[in-house]
């Protein structure tokens, strides 16, 4: 009796260590920073596939979309943030302890219609009008400047777990061809800098004028020809305006970047991208 008593009294203690354990790990992230592992190449070439960083959600402050949605398909589980947190005042577009974003800051955001995590760059502020004339961005009728930044290579073949194949401004390559993107530097009114990469001439090049609406925001991935962003509205379920209570927090530091399939490839990961800052 005693060792099952002993035996009882073990297995109490190990679930309540793993419940401190899961509580801590949930208000840690809830409340400082959250992981983030890139999913797709639309930030290209500041963030590669494969990278994995923390977000930092202490510098917009709280609101519903700082807790974590809880997606596993495999096992039926799909608990939204606005079910967790939705208390916090959803739909408001207020925050708690609010910072507000500045210009040039890549955020992670709550996506507008889907509710998935989205990341890319802020371009447009409260009141802004943006506009693309031949790739060319405009804020409020002045160009954003921008240079020649050389080309950006990339070994052409199925990348991350989703093994999508990138686009090439160079034409169909083969399997392990080089695949070539003209890079760009631009330069914004707040003197932020940061690289784009141009694939072709499509339509998003040249847009109609974005007015932002007041406590809203507008995103453009660095990747321009490949990004789902701002350019693209809610009817086509695209990113369009972000509200302010959508924040998330703001990219500072990527940890370390895999080439492979997996973020535990270790194998894979890519020695040029530990800690390297988020710019």
């Amino acid at each position: 009796m005693a060792e099952k008593a002993k035996s009882d009294s073990g297995i109490v203690e190990t679930i309540k260590t793993i419940f401190w354990a899961l509580l801590i790990a949930g208000v840690f992230r809830t409340l400082f920073f959250q992981p983030f592992w890139i999913p797709s190449g639309s930030m290209k070439d500041t963030l590669l596939i494969g990278d994995f960083l923390f977000v930092n959600k202490m510098t917009y402050g709280y609101s519903y979309a700082s807790c974590p949605s809880v997606r596993i398909p495999a096992v039926g589980i799909n608990v939204d943030a606005k079910d967790l947190c939705g208390w916090l005042g959803e739909g408001s577009n207020e925050r708690l302890f609010g910072g507000e974003p500045e210009r040039g800051d890549v955020v992670v955001f709550r996506h507008p219609v889907t509710g998935y995590d989205f990341i890319k760059r802020l371009i447009g502020l409260p009141g802004d009008k943006v506009q693309l004339r031949n790739g060319a961005v405009y804020i409020n009728g002045q160009v954003v400047k921008r240079e020649d930044g050389g080309v950006f290579t990339e070994e052409y073949g199925p990348q991350g777990p989703q093994r999508h194949r990138p686009r090439c401004e160079n034409g169909p390559v083969g399997d392990g061809g080089a695949c070539a993107k003209s890079r760009y530097i631009e330069t914004l009114p707040n003197g932020v800098q940061y690289s784009t990469l141009n694939i072709t001439t499509q339509g998003s090049d040249n847009t109609g004028i974005y007015t932002v609406p007041e406590g809203h925001y507008f995103f453009m991935g660095d990747n321009r020809d490949n990004s789902t962003d701002s350019r693209v509205p809610k009817s086509a379920r695209g990113v369009d305006y972000v509200p302010y209570e959508n924040l998330i927090g703001r990219a500072d530091r990527i940890m370390f970047s895999s080439a492979g399939r997996s973020m535990f490839a270790f194998w894979t990961w890519r020695g040029d991208r530990f800690f390297k800052a988020v710019e």
